[in-house]
């Protein structure tokens, strides 16, 4: 899981030049690729450690605990939604609005499965009621809440002939208020996304799951239906 090294501070406060960035990346790497196959609670620094090709002592140089470093693999979450929002605040014209939908759907789809060992951890431990990683759940997911919830106020008529950029104020056919339609978008990607193979053993194709949400998505913005 290839991943920009992030210029921090290590636990003695001092920020690591470039050989020790790359030596806090491997670290993360080796993090990520463990919590692929093993509970989070049963990774040990020494395992870490080993799969990074240096020592312990080396990773108490970056981080306190393992805990620490999935905290920091948690953060770079953000990063994927920043480009999502991006994504869906894209182009809802009636021309581009199924498009668009699809694009969303598939994104997150995408976004999730690149980062699915963090995710789950991320989910179990804000089931626990782990203040620190619901909040970067929250804040993973606020992005693309939030640009969603302008997009389900504003979006462009569907009646509009005029430019793509046309905003008119509108209600939803999910409901009045922009964000709580916004939040339940999202938690439905979200969801379906974290379950997607249980789906698939069921018989449900990842392909119907993706447009049975965009089908939601695009009534929810527009009070559209695709086009036959």
């Amino acid at each position: 899981m290839a991943r920009e090294p992030a210029a921090l501070a290590a636990t003695d406060g001092r920020v690591p030049g470039r050989r020790g960035r790359a030596t806090r990346q491997r670290l993360l790497d080796a993090t990520a690729d463990l919590l692929e196959g093993t509970p989070w609670r049963s990774i040990k620094v020494i395992d870490i450690a080993r799969r990074a090709g240096t020592s312990p002592a080396t990773f108490y140089q970056y981080f306190e605990n393992v805990e620490q470093a999935i905290l920091v693999l948690a953060e770079e979450l953000t990063e994927g939604a920043g480009e999502l929002a991006a994504l869906v605040e894209g182009n809802w014209s009636p021309e581009a609005a199924w498009d668009t939908a699809q694009a969303v759907v598939q994104q997150f789809m995408d976004y999730w499965e690149a980062n699915r060992a963090v995710f789950r951890v991320v989910e179990l431990a804000t089931e626990e009621g782990d203040l620190r990683f619901r909040g970067l759940r929250v804040r993973a997911l606020n992005a693309v809440t939030e640009a969603l919830a302008e997009v389900v106020s504003g979006t462009p008529s569907a009646r509009s002939v005029t430019s793509s950029r046309t905003r008119i104020r509108h209600e939803s056919p999910a409901g009045t208020d922009p964000m709580a339609v916004a939040a339940t978008l999202v938690s439905m990607l979200a969801h379906v996304a974290a379950h997607r193979y249980g789906f698939e053993f069921w018989g449900i194709r990842t392909h119907s799951l993706v447009e049975s949400q965009a089908r939601l998505l695009l009534w929810a913005v527009t009070g559209t239906t695709p086009p036959s």
